[in-house]
């Protein structure tokens, strides 16, 4: 099964930040462009910084969190299929 889905619903799962945090041990990130208040691109660039704000870490871990916790019904009968 494949699903598309937006930019903006994966940055707002807190996917996208799960992900950069990972990305960030060997120096990428996935990066995305806004235009008009929408996501319209994202692309993978090398960077320099590592790891991101207690803050920011706090939200990615809040939205991951939720985002298991409102699919793992669904995630769990995928993952049996």
């Amino acid at each position: 099964m494949i699903k598309e889905k937006s930019l903006k619903e994966f940055r707002e799962s807190g996917l996208f930040w799960l992900v950069n945090n990972t990305l960030h041990v060997f120096g990428w990130a996935l990066v995305m462009d806004l235009e008009d208040g929408e996501y319209v691109r994202m692309y993978p660039a090398r960077v320099k910084f590592r790891g991101f704000s207690e803050l920011i870490n706090t939200d990615g871990y809040i939205k991951v969190s939720k985002y298991m916790k409102e699919n793992a019904e669904e995630l769990e009968k995928e993952a049996k299929e």
